[in-house]
């Protein structure tokens, strides 16, 4: 199978350089970016030299793309907003699509205009799109064309309260989550807050009250609990180069060892999630470079909450390597097909 990714020069585009270059199943057939269109992949990414040989950056272009017969699947690494540019017309065409962007995260276009300040670039694409975190989701999604990998700071929550929230054994009231993401989690970009002396030895807060992938861990946990779920999630910038820890506080409405049972049932044939013993938590240094997600909970009975912990590498689990995850499923290839 052919497959292409659209703006490979960010840290997501790369890292899916580097996993499809190596995929068993897979030719990476085209490697785009406006920036570097005509550049060596090779002179970019110099980690990879010995993968991509004389693979050169193309131009992108949405409607040439779409019209290329040779490429059967597109990978868009692209920001939210510019996305839409390329899935639209490679959506007309019937070209399969995993877009790693923000655009078809949400169901409702007003509530991308309040958090993305915009409205949706392309609304009637939404009902078409299929939002996929692989151990969560039924087999339905096989048949779309169009899929919305979730954002980070999201796979790291979901994956360990969704189970929870549908079984009733925590409370879908008073969620506390706070999380931390290394600062490649911001894009490569060049800022005042991510050069190295002012993330060095510090971290912060931002995005408080009301984080853009608030947006998308509301509307998912609701659809998990049949309730209303309003969280108050706190992000947090660390000074580490990838990976996320959050800790979540919720109201326990049963037992750890229901938790337990829960999360073993629900994640017993899911290779990339690992859960930890109660007492012992998870570290961002054992997940980084991998798809995995470790999870652990501990319950408080002073305040009658679970402590529930989890950690995953940004890049990998919370972007390009669950992309790939999503593909190998998709089409029937091994589920952990160029991934660790």
């Amino acid at each position: 199978m052919n497959v292409a990714i659209i703006g490979a020069s960010g840290y997501s585009g790369e890292e899916l350089v580097r996993i499809l270059s190596q995929h068993p199943n897979v030719e990476l057939a085209a490697v785009t970016s406006r920036s570097l269109a005509g550049k060596l992949v090779a002179d970019q990414m110099p980690a990879l030299r010995h993968l991509v040989g004389e693979l050169t950056f193309s131009a992108s272009d949405p409607e040439e793309l779409a019209a290329n017969p040779s490429i059967d699947l597109f990978f868009l690494a692209l920001p939210h907003g510019v996305a839409s540019e390329f899935a639209d017309p490679l959506h007309r065409a019937g070209k399969t699509v995993f877009d790693l962007s923000a655009d078809f995260r949400l169901t409702k276009n007003r509530i991308y205009e309040e958090y993305y300040g915009q409205s949706h670039p392309a609304p009637h694409l939404l009902e078409a799109a299929s939002y996929v975190i692989p151990e969560l989701a039924d087999d339905k999604w096989h048949s779309a064309s169009l899929i919305a990998c979730p954002g980070c700071y999201p796979t790291s929550i979901q994956i360990p309260l969704v189970p929870l929230l549908k079984k009733g054994i925590i409370s879908p009231k008073g969620i506390v989550i706070n999380s931390y993401s290394g600062v490649s989690g911001a894009g490569r970009k060049v800022a005042e807050d991510f050069i190295y002396c002012e993330r060095n030895e510090s971290m912060k807060a931002y995005g408080i009250p009301k984080h853009r992938h608030l947006s998308e861990i509301e509307e998912q946990l609701e659809k998990a609990a049949f309730a209303d779920c309003v969280v108050q999630f706190n992000p947090h910038l660390a000074p580490m180069s990838r990976g996320i820890s959050t800790t979540i506080v919720a109201k326990a409405e049963t037992s750890i060892e229901q938790v337990y049972t829960t999360w073993n049932e629900t994640f017993a044939e899911k290779p990339f999630i690992c859960v930890l013993p109660s007492g012992t938590y998870p570290d961002t240094k054992y997940v980084s470079g991998t798809n995995r997600c470790d999870i652990s909970a501990v319950y408080d009975k002073r305040t009658g909450n679970f402590v529930i912990t989890s950690v995953i590498d940004n890049l990998l689990k919370g972007a390009s390597g669950q992309a790939v995850q999503l593909m190998n499923l998709k089409y029937g290839f091994e589920e952990t097909a160029g991934l660790l």
